[in-house]
């Protein structure tokens, strides 16, 4: 009786939450071995390596961002797929960019793909926002933090993505003058950006 009990625990919360690994189950006093049971049963899906979900659950457009802050809870969504998560761009990237510490642990990803990018000390903590998604927390740069990364990472954007950017967030009024030069002091690209910026004004 107490199985059936522990069974249908691990249902409501697939149920419940958007995705669901095995760690989450242990958070909850559950055996992990359940998810694996209940998907090839065919009661729930496994929708990567280590992450189900409730059978044609629709997270909408932040999907694959709710699906990579369970894989890698530290990363942080970054360059082109921030600049999507702001409306900043027309580039409607196929992978999720994602930053990650230089010395950090780098987390195999077989699904959706990602591509990393690495940052450390205050680059990768500056302008951070967290963002609740079905109860998921993602975390996500600041449209400011965004456009100085993607001049300080103009190589494998494009110069055309950053000022795209730049221009886009700047009509929108989704950043001042003085956060940009902040990120951009971080980040060491202020003399890069400083043209660019004195045609804003």
């Amino acid at each position: 009786m107490i199985k059936d009990t522990k069974r249908q625990q691990v249902i409501n919360l697939v149920r419940e939450q958007s995705v669901v690994r095995p760690k989450d189950l242990i958070d909850h006093g559950l055996p992990k071995d359940y998810l694996f049971i209940l998907f090839k049963e065919g009661i729930i899906e496994r929708i990567g390596r280590g992450i189900y979900q409730w059978p044609d659950k629709d997270l909408g457009q932040y999907q694959s961002l709710i699906e990579i802050s369970k894989l890698a809870p530290k990363a942080v969504v970054a360059l082109l797929s921030a600049l999507n998560f702001h409306n900043m761009t027309t580039q409607n990237p196929y992978q999720v960019w994602l930053a990650i510490d230089r010395k950090g642990w780098r987390p195999e990803i077989s699904y959706p793909p990602v591509r990393f990018v690495t940052m450390s000390g205050e680059a990768l903590h500056a302008g951070v926002e967290i963002h609740m998604f079905d109860g998921v927390p993602v975390k996500v740069f600041n449209p400011a933090k965004t456009v100085v990364d993607c001049f300080k990472y103009r190589n494998k954007v494009g110069l055309d993505v950053a000022l795209e950017a730049l221009r886009e967030g700047w009509s929108a009024r989704k950043f001042t003058i003085n956060e940009l030069l902040r990120y951009a002091e971080i980040c060491r690209v202020k003399k890069v950006m400083q043209p660019y910026l004195e045609s804003l004004v």
